[in-house]
């Protein structure tokens, strides 16, 4: 298959000003890694010039090898037990009013690292006043005492990634199971987080199966959902299959919102983190309307 043309309206702006080298800087020295980085994100000037990022714990290695993602792969390094304090210090001097943290997947680890995940909420929550947190959690092989743990731990946001269809999920994410990320998704409804999904588009599904999808993550109760383009990180990725036009996102926009969801972000660029601090600035997520103090005046 002959590779399509990278289309007008993927291109980004470089941006490198004073607040993309201030965190730059805050990552370097705190030996913190972000996701930003490892998953050669196309956002990350933009982001991280506004002040955003995406932290990832439990290291720079993953256990899995998913066809789409630029995070490597390999036998991960021994879990640092001081990585939430230095996480926590990190987000405070990045001065994050919304925080993201993801991780590398720890399937040789009993818990799944779900243990540092509850620390590092905990230590976020104590040391910046202020911030919310919104954890991109992996499935943590189906067990549902790790998922509590990470829950248990009150982040305002809980996230875990279907990525793509179901007819794909073998080929795309081997070690993964469809229904089993449902099944997280479920759990944390269940337990009243507002729950967070996304999705890639252009890696070979068709658009009915984006549909079944959306509707299959809306049964679980989850409220907010994100879709984006894929784009292949080295030649020993998955390919593109094709570029989707912003016409087509805005049509699973629409869809989503129609179906229920609460909030959908859907573009081209869009990724799992991207803007997620303005969709609670300015979209309500945490505090919808009917729950806020009336303005007096």
């Amino acid at each position: 298959m002959s590779k399509p043309s990278k289309p007008a309206w993927l291109k980004t702006k470089l941006r490198s000003g004073p607040n993309f080298q201030d965190l730059k800087s805050i990552v370097s020295s705190h030996q913190v890694h972000t996701v930003c980085q490892e998953a050669m994100c196309p956002n990350i000037s933009e982001c991280w010039e506004r002040r955003a990022a995406s932290i990832m714990i439990l290291g720079d290695t993953c256990t899995r090898s998913c066809a789409f993602c630029a995070v490597k792969t390999g036998r991960p390094s021994a879990v640092d037990l001081d990585e939430p304090r230095r996480t926590a210090e990190a987000v405070k001097k990045m001065g994050l009013h919304h925080c993201v943290i993801t991780s590398v997947d720890r399937d040789e680890l009993d818990d799944g690292g779900a243990g540092i995940w509850a620390e590092t909420i905990r230590q976020i929550h104590a040391e910046v006043e202020g911030c919310s947190i919104e954890v991109l959690t992996p499935d943590f092989q189906g067990n549902p005492e790790s998922i509590k743990t990470v829950l248990d731990a009150k982040p305002e946001i809980m996230s875990h990634n279907m990525e793509t269809v179901e007819r794909l999920h073998r080929r795309i994410r081997p070690q993964a199971q469809y229904q089993r990320s449902l099944d997280v998704l479920r759990q944390s409804v269940s337990e009243g987080l507002q729950t967070k999904t996304s999705i890639m588009v252009g890696i070979g599904e068709e658009k009915e199966e984006v549909f079944a999808l959306m509707d299959d993550v809306r049964e679980t109760g989850t409220q907010i959902f994100s879709l984006g383009q894929y784009l292949q990180p080295t030649k020993d990725h998955e390919h593109v299959h094709r570029y989707v036009h912003p016409d087509e996102f805005a049509e699973y926009k629409e869809y989503g919102m129609k179906i229920g969801f609460s909030y959908v972000e859907s573009g081209p660029l869009v990724r799992s983190s991207y803007h997620a601090d303005e969709q609670v600035l300015h979209n309500e997520i945490l505090h919808p309307p009917e729950k806020r103090e009336p303005v007096l005046g």
